[in-house]
């Protein structure tokens, strides 16, 4: 079945709301047992729009939906925000277990987000903002063709889905609007991201799974993540530093990262427990980075991250809340441009960063670069230039790594075991003994 939005009284005007001829479209359908909800050509100005099950959102060539800046227009929910369960505001297109739910076409969702990055900023929001689209313990789900800009917050949010796909998706937030990841997956199993264009004001894609406040630890497993474009944020592809469900089971292939803060990013700290394993990411290009690859388990920001056991480097006793990050392995990777660090990875003192591997790696630092923090956590200095520095780690790998133009060492490791290095280089040098400086690090093997 198909239900025009027309046909029950949508002017598309970009004047007029329209949020009343969505409402009764939808419940038209709804009584049909499900189908297509048609919004041809023109500006649809709108309130929230609540998809239910076997229902899809076709939005046509030249369709905007304009969401309405109206603060009374949003309902709240109770769902999940920033790995807490609460009542937002609700998302412009949201979905609660629902099954067989669709957002398909080539139209424009415009999320007008100003509004609500002026209130955060200044801190007049009662409740959390919208979100672009949130689906939530939904099963099957599609987000395929559309284009989203000026998202209030997060752009594309599934929280403890199944089966989901993004695929072929333009996402464009200012670099400066405040929280606006772009795809960002949370609790969900059997994901799948391909083909899409990101650029926005925050991390381009996120996997998460919750905080310690969640009431249940569900994790996000069985991502895969390929051929997509991302552009300036904070991070390329994240994991973190919600991961108290656990992240698992992560295929990262064939995609660019130009002028992201960082490329692959891990964030975690004490207290948050969950583990993150089997990250597999290959065949990508980084250009403009500041960091490529920053691996880290002090994370400060957000809720109690000032507090000593977030910074404190003496061992701490290991338990459920102990955070877990091992086995990744990151190979055909080629950076350009990167400014403070060929990588940074440091884990905790009582729970090293473990198994992991660097294979066909090629890093080369930027010209003059200003001294940045490659990791937000406490009492780092902000550097320049440096190579991997490496604190922390259990069975790490280098195989046919390069690092070039950087100033001291290709390699910097604190603290670390197990180490092995088989044709590494830094400028025109395999000779180990000027790109190499340890400290506190033993079982290295270098061929």
């Amino acid at each position: 079945m198909i239900v025009n939005v027309r046909e029950f009284g949508a002017k598309g005007n970009g004047i007029d709301k329209d949020t009343e001829a969505f409402k009764k479209a939808i419940e038209e359908c709804e009584k049909q047992g499900g189908g297509t909800i048609f919004v041809p050509a023109g500006i649809y100005h709108t309130g929230p729009i609540h998809l239910k099950s076997n229902m899809t959102l076709y939005i046509e060539n030249g369709a905007v939906l304009k969401f309405s800046q109206d603060i009374e227009d949003y309902p709240l929910v109770y769902t999940r925000w920033e790995g807490e369960e609460m009542q937002v505001y609700s998302p412009l297109i949201y979905a609660e277990n629902a099954e067989n739910v669709a957002v398909v076409g080539f139209g424009t969702i415009d999320g007008q987000g100003e509004k609500w990055w002026r209130l955060h900023r200044n801190k007049e929001l009662k409740y959390p903002r919208p979100r672009s689209i949130c689906f939530y313990r939904c099963n099957n789900v599609t987000i395929e063709g559309i284009k989203i800009v000026n998202s209030p917050s997060w752009t594309v949010n599934p929280i403890e889905c199944q089966n989901v796909t993004v695929h072929n998706v333009k996402i464009q937030n200012p670099y400066d609007s405040p929280n606006t990841d772009g795809i960002n997956p949370e609790s969900c199993k059997g994901v799948r991201i391909s083909n899409c264009y990101i650029d926005v004001g925050d991390d381009c894609v996120t996997l998460k799974s919750g905080t310690e406040d969640c009431k249940q630890k569900i994790p996000c497993e069985n991502i895969t993540i390929t051929n997509c474009i991302m552009a300036h944020g904070h991070g390329g592809v994240v994991i973190g530093s919600e991961m108290s469900g656990g992240v698992r089971n992560v295929v990262i292939s064939n995609c660019i990262f130009e002028g992201t803060d960082r490329g692959i990013r891990i964030k975690t700290r004490r207290g948050r427990g969950g583990v993150v394993e089997d990250i597999r990411v290959s065949n990508i290009v980084m250009k403009n980075v500041m960091c490529p690859f920053a691996f880290y388990m002090y994370y400060h920001c957000g809720k109690g991250g000032k507090e000593k056991k977030v910074w404190d480097k003496s061992p701490y006793p290991v338990d459920s809340t102990t955070p877990v990050v091992r086995r990744i392995y990151i190979s055909d990777v080629v950076v350009r441009e990167a400014r403070a660090a060929a990588g940074f990875l440091y884990g905790l003192t009582e729970m090293p960063i473990e198994d992991v591997v660097f294979s066909n790696v090629t890093v080369e630092m930027a010209q003059n670069p200003e001294p940045e923090l490659p990791a937000m956590m406490s009492y780092l200095e902000p550097m320049a230039k440096r190579g991997f520095v490496i604190n922390t780690v259990k069975n790490i790998r280098f195989m046919n790594v390069s690092v070039i133009n950087q100033e001291g060492a290709a390699f910097e490791l604190n603290n670390c075991e197990n180490v092995e290095f088989y044709r590494c280089r830094a400028k025109d040098t395999a000779d180990y003994s000027n790109i190499l400086s340890l400290n506190n690090t033993n079982k290295v093997i270098t061929d």
